[in-house]
This record gives C-alpha cells, structure tokens and sequence, in this order.
C-alpha cells in the first residue's frame, strides 16, 4: 500500500488532466468536422480515441525508463531513426507510397500508415540533450573554441536527419530546425557566435522571401525550384487570387475563422466547407464553431501546457532532463504556431498538425512519446525536484 501510494504521489497529475482536456477538444472538434460529409464511411472520431489510447499505452512504456536509460538510449535510438529515413527513401511502392507528391510514410497491413521523421524529433531531442550535457561535463573552462565545437556538434546531428526529411516534408524540416535553434539558445553557447550566426541565417531567409516575392525568376533559373512548392508562397501571400486552386483551403479557413466571429455559430453549426478539415485545419473548426472566445480557450490552454512544461525544465536538477524539456518546449511551441499562423494566413501552408487536436496517428505517437518523457522526469526525480532540500 505505501508503494502504491508513493506511486500515486510521484504521477503528474497536473499534465495527464491537460492532456486530458486535450482529448476531450479533439474528439468533439473531430467529430464535428467529418459531419461535412467529405468523409463517407470512415469515422475519424473512433479512429482519434483509438490514437489516444495508443498515445496513452507509449506514454506507460516512456515512463519506466529513467534518464540515465535514455542517456545510453539515445544514440541507438538516432541511429535507428536515421535508417528508418534511410529505408524510406529506397523502399519499394508497396512499402512506402507516395501521398500527396511527399514519400514520408511506411505502410502498414492493418496498422495504417506510419511517418518515421514524427519519431526521429523525439530521438533528436534526445541525442541532442546527450551531447550538450556531456560536452559540459567533459569541459572545465570554457573558451570560443569549445562553444564552437559544440555548436558543430548541434549543427551535424541536426543535420543528418534534416537533409534526410526537408526534401519529402519541408514543414517537418522546419520543426527540427526549430528544436535546434532552441536547444543552441540554452546550450551554454556564447552570444558572440550565436549572434553573428541568427543574424546570417534571418538575412538568408528574408532575401530568400524577397527573391520569392519580387524575382521570383531567379530561382526558376538558378535553383529549378518546383512550381507547385512556390505557388503555395503566391497563395499564402493573396489567397483570393489562388482560391479555385491552391489557395483554396487557406481562403476558406480565413472565410471559417472569420465567420464564427466573438462567440461562433455553435457546435457542428458550420457553413463553410474546408477540404479535410480534420487534419492541419482543424483550427478553422474551432474558430467557426466556437468563435474568438473558443479559439482563445484552446491557445491558452498550449500555453497552460508550456508554462508546465517550462516548469518541468526549471524544477529538475539533472541537466540532460532540463534539456529534453526545451527541445520539447520548442517543438511544441513551433507547432502550434505554426498550425494556427497559417490558418489565420500570417506564415505560409506547411502541413504541420495542431499538436493533440488534429488528426493523425504518427504526430499523435510522436507528441505522447515526448509527453512520455515529461512524465518520466517527474516521475522519476518528483520527489527529489520538490523536496524541501532540493
């Protein structure tokens, strides 16, 4: 009995109830959205619970491994990710289809289809936590060349995995890139080659955008840049222009989002049709049916869910811990902003899902195995984060 209760004490209670809350917004928004009828008979709001609960199953096996388990663990599991990503691109169609022009799934009889690059941010995560936990350890003072070297290291773990994705799945690409700019951010790494570098890199990009947007015959030239991938910039820019086309979902998001007003028009009280609503759109579900005050419900509750996770990060004392809750923290964190900006067109079309609400068994895998390591952390360092000592 005292074991159990000890065990009761150590749960984070405080995140399973968030996520809980998650799962209740998802399953009523999905269920909302295949009332539409673009579905026929297949019923994504079983399909959701059953990702939960999977969700929920690898969340139980995270937890029993304690971070210095994952520390040993985590270079078998990048290598393992990286031939994952490897396989994909030789894998015969049968294996692995294309879906939507991207090669960036396996398929699975009678599990469905799996996207190997949900994982590998999980396993980045924790090679990278890894390497900046142990290069301070291993280094007494530190100078430039040290930071630098660090900074190579991020820079060559991270880049492996990102060639290997960017090309089938830019929006992905992103979301690794994100993890590692936050993770560099609290490595330890002077600011004198920081800097210079976030410097370089926002004038890279900005010139890039204003090639797209001014001379966007440069790269036609130069770089054979597919049509298709800068026409999804034209229509970000002015969907109106694009709407019978490729600018179609993001001009009827705008027209959803902006329909549901302060207090939306009511749960499956929707007018306006947005072509598989269920996946990187489901906020325009939210906004049409539950308007400003609903969509502004569901972006507190991230940051109710960040806060917690931030607190996570400053609770523990173990270095490698603090480091797999911002590579976390900035996964997430891109995410969401990423999924509600590109419905409300302030960034461009990715593809990237609304962590927890969207449909979708990969990213919903991928999200509770690095829910899993949260929980592992309180689990196994709870009462020595919180004790009056600590």
């Amino acid at each position: 009995m005292e074991k159990k209760t000890r065990v009761v004490e150590k749960f984070d209670w405080t995140l399973c109830f968030i996520l809980f809350v998650f799962f209740l917004t998802s399953c009523a928004t999905i269920y909302s959205a295949q009332t539409t009828g673009q579905y026929g008979d297949t019923n994504y709001f079983i399909r959701q619970v059953l990702n939960y609960v999977i969700g929920a199953i690898i969340i139980a096996v995270v937890m029993i491994f304690d971070n210095d388990q994952y520390r040993k663990l985590s270079w078998y599991l990048y290598g393992f990710g990286i031939f994952l990503l490897i396989f994909l691109i030789f894998a015969p169609e049968s294996i692995a289809p294309e879906t939507k022009g991207a090669k960036a799934w396996f398929k699975i009889p009678y599990l469905g289809s799996v996207q190997p690059s949900e994982f590998m941010k999980i396993f980045l995560i924790l090679t990278l936590s890894k390497l900046i936990s142990d290069h301070h350890e291993k280094i007494d003072y530190k100078t430039l060349k040290t930071d630098f070297y660090l900074l190579m290291k991020l820079g060559i773990t991270t880049l492996i995995p990102l060639g290997l994705i960017a090309k089938e799945d830019m929006g992905t690409g992103l979301v690794i890139i994100a993890i590692l700019v936050g993770m560099i951010l609290v490595s330890g790494i002077t600011w004198k080659i920081i800097t210079p570098i976030f410097f370089i890199g926002a004038s890279f990009a900005a010139a890039i955008l204003y090639v797209v947007i001014k001379i966007p015959e440069l790269l036609d030239k130069y770089f054979n840049i597919d049509e298709y991938k800068l026409n999804r910039i034209y229509s970000w820019l002015d969907p109106e222009s694009f709407q019978s086309g490729i600018g179609y979902q993001l001009y009827k998001s705008l027209q959803a989002i902006g329909s549901g007003l302060i207090t939306g028009k009511g749960f499956g009280e929707r007018a306006v049709y947005i072509p598989d609503n269920h996946t990187d759109f489901v906020f325009s579900v939210i906004g049409e049916e539950y308007g400003f005050i609903g969509a502004s419900i569901v972006i507190g509750m991230f940051f109710i869910l960040i806060y917690h996770l931030t607190k996570t990060a400053l609770d523990t004392t173990d270095p490698f811990n603090t480091y797999i809750c911002v590579g976390v923290i900035s996964m997430i964190t891109f995410h969401v902003f990423q999924n509600i900006g590109m419905t409300i067109q302030l960034l461009p079309i990715t593809g990237i899902p609304l962590p927890f609400i969207s449909y979708g068994g990969s990213a919903m895998m991928g999200n509770m195995f690095a829910m899993g390591l949260i929980f592992s952390i309180r689990y196994h360092h709870k009462t020595y984060m919180f004790s009056s000592n600590a």
